[in-house]
């Protein structure tokens, strides 16, 4: 597969994924060209060897595996996160003042501010309208795909201390601006009739909603021979793509093959559908119980087992080198890069990345590692969480990026290649 290929796949993926709902819906597309069942928590399951199924977790998360025709052959499970670091809309949201609509939003994960302001935002989630009863309301996808909103910088000549470095107030600061309210027109549901005509339904329907605002210009190949990737989302849909695509590609006829996309990771993962709930052991037991085998059966291939969680690492940057470990200092297209942490912030050990350098070694994969200098404490991801969930020995890699956590991120195009490379021959070692 070339790197054009690679690239615009991956493009063209993020362009879809506006929400953790859409970066589900968008799995769920892909997941179904290629043979695999839906199937729901909420109804008995009926399995069997040699099929392909997924189920979604509250919208927002998806676990989707094979079952090869000797199940118990192998457990190669492969993980990453479906959310980013965002605005979310509040509810009562419209804040009519001076002749201006603006959005009541708050922040989602730990974001680098100042990357939002002066950039076209748009809405993408899911909004919950009236249903039959109380307790089946309809829930409806919606992104609106266009420049709706932004986020305007105060000018320097009212801040000349601008370029010093100033601190956003995220009540204050980082409101959206919508649209005029009009001189004397205080509307507090022009919100809800925007979402309405959006819908197509009526705004007495709408109940509640979660809504994410995110950059709406889209990825683009940078640099003078198109080496690198500028997009938003970065972080983490290269490892939902990579997990997918492994998955598809390099899932074996023997062994049961899992692709585990989790949301709430850049808030902690303690949520019913983030890595620290039960939800993966839940889903696993389900699978080895519907095949016939006992508890027993599960908890010996769990030992045997193995997991990757794929996240982003941080690439060496070329304006702040000293800001990187030493003497490991991953590059934007050197390879995946193999996170490493005495902490335990990134999950794994000795014999796991013994495990995952030799699929490396052997397939060709440029790999490369990361490990956070000794006086900064660096970031973590879901490996150690997932893991402790359940107990599988676990290795955290990902692709290297700069300005992690920005608006829009960047990364090496061959990183890619080499990551979807990776997991593909993880699922078939």
């Amino acid at each position: 597969m070339t790197n054009e290929r690679v690239t615009q796949e991956l493009l063209s993926f993020i362009e879809k994924a506006t929400s953790p709902f859409h970066t589900v819906e968008a799995g769920a597309e892909l997941l179904e060209k290629n043979g695999y069942t839906e199937i729901l928590l909420a109804e008995d399951w009926k399995l069997q060897p040699g099929r392909r199924y997924y189920t979604r977790i509250y919208g927002s998360s998806l676990i989707a595996f094979m079952i090869g025709d000797k199940p118990r052959a192998r457990l190669r499970i492969a993980s990453a996160h479906t959310d980013f670091p965002c605005l979310r809309i509040k509810p009562s949201a419209a804040v009519a003042e001076n002749g201006y609509n603006k959005m009541n939003v708050e922040i989602y994960g730990g974001m680098i501010r100042s990357t939002w302001m002066d950039r076209p935002l748009s809405l993408a989630g899911k909004i919950v309208l009236q249903g039959r009863d109380a307790f089946h309301p309809v829930t409806r996808l919606v992104d609106f795909k266009r420049p709706l909103m932004i986020v305007p910088s105060l000018a320097i000549h009212m801040n000349r201390q601008v370029n010093e470095g100033v601190e956003l107030n995220p009540q204050k600061d980082m409101l959206p601006l919508l649209s005029m309210s009009g001189k004397d027109e205080k509307n507090p549901e022009i919100f809800l009739d925007l979402l309405a005509e959006e819908l197509v339904c009526d705004k007495g329907q709408i109940l509640s909603y979660e809504l994410t605002a995110y950059p709406v210009e889209p990825g683009c190949l940078v640099g003078a021979h198109c080496e690198f990737i500028s997009s938003p989302r970065l972080d983490n849909l290269t490892s939902v793509q990579a997990c997918l695509t492994g998955l598809l590609t390099g899932a074996e006829n023997a062994g049961i093959h899992i692709a585990a996309l989790f949301d709430n990771e850049e808030v902690g993962s303690h949520t019913k559908q983030g890595a620290g709930s039960l939800v993966l052991p839940m889903v696993l037991e389900r699978i080895y119980t519907s095949l016939g085998y006992t508890r027993g059966d599960y908890l010996r291939d769990v030992a045997e087992g193995f997991m990757l969680s794929a996240d982003v690492a941080h690439a060496m940057h070329p304006n702040v080198p000293e800001k990187n470990d030493i003497t490991n200092k991953p590059v934007l297209n050197g390879g995946v890069a193999l996170k490493i942490a005495a902490s335990q912030s990134y999950a794994g050990d000795a014999e796991a990345v013994a495990v995952v350098t030799e699929i490396c070694r052997q397939a060709q994969i440029p790999y490369q590692y990361f490990v956070n200098r000794s006086d900064i404490k660096g970031g973590s991801t879901l490996g150690s969480i997932l893991s402790a969930m359940l107990p599988v020995r676990t290795m955290d890699i990902g692709v290297p990026i700069l300005a992690m956590h920005s608006a829009r991120e960047t990364m090496g195009a061959d990183d890619q290649v080499a990551i979807e490379a990776l997991v593909r021959e993880f699922f078939k070692a």
